[in-house]
């Protein structure tokens, strides 16, 4: 279908009171595109921009729940945490620099209801809004997947390419509940493979550097290194969030 065909097609959309009903008032549902019949020519409509952030949105795996939580509504309650909350910000606003290097990635640890997800799901939303893919996973319960589909070679390698090759991935609550071999092999199997594309990852979990060492040198060494200069140890009953 050449331009004309498909200018046609939109002028003889079915009117409803006597006035066409677009999503873009603009492109007049252009497909993003603002076309000049005169000229025969289209250019880029701004809904473009925003079409891409909600197929981003649709893939993330985010729900629309965690989309509240944001910089704003983040409120610290320590100087440790203003601190976490002002990097992670800055995380954001320079991420297109940040990507290219060797630790381009981010983690907060530790202290339970510090806001560790809050801060994760953060940087996340602002990284979408800036139209750059974000890959949630919920660590317990992806894990649980991947396992129960590990005798099913095409859906494993469907679920784990999620995870592996998203733009930027959020792990949340790394090794959350009883932690298996398996379930460490399985985290191994991402985290080496996004070390090694240069991938960044966002991680949140209740664990020190010094414990996801003792849970697997490998890939604790790898997230330590990938996360250099951002990572954010929270300690103290206090920052409990939930319990305020």
């Amino acid at each position: 279908m050449d331009l004309q065909d498909k200018v046609s097609k939109l002028l003889n959309m079915t009117k409803a009171n006597g006035s066409v009903k677009y999503d873009c008032d603009v492109c007049k549902d252009g497909k993003g595109w603002i076309i000049n019949i005169e000229t025969n020519t289209a250019r880029p409509c701004q809904c473009q921009e925003s079409n891409k952030y909600k197929t981003i949105l649709d893939n993330s795996g985010i729900t629309e729940a965690f989309l509240k939580r944001t910089f704003g509504t983040y409120k610290p309650k320590t100087a440790g945490q203003a601190k976490a909350k002002n990097k992670a910000i800055e995380y954001t606003r320079d991420f297109e620099e940040i990507r290219a290097e060797r630790n381009n990635s981010i983690a907060f640890l530790c202290q339970v209801g510090a806001g560790k997800t809050h801060l994760s799901i953060a940087v996340a939303n602002m990284l979408m809004k800036q139209n750059i893919g974000v890959r949630y996973m919920q660590y317990r319960e992806a894990i649980v997947t991947l396992k129960q589909n590990a005798m099913d070679e095409e859906v494993y390698q469907r679920e784990m390419s999620k995870y592996k090759s998203a733009p930027v991935l959020l792990i949340d609550d790394l090794f959350k509940g009883k932690v298996t071999e398996a379930d460490i092999n399985l985290v191994y199997e991402i985290i080496n493979y996004r070390y090694l594309k240069q991938m960044p990852v966002i991680i949140s979990s209740e664990f020190s550097t010094e414990k996801l060492l003792e849970f697997d040198e490998a890939i604790g060494s790898r997230i330590i290194e990938m996360c250099k200069g951002r990572i954010f140890e929270f300690d103290g009953a206090e920052l409990n969030h939930r319990l305020g």
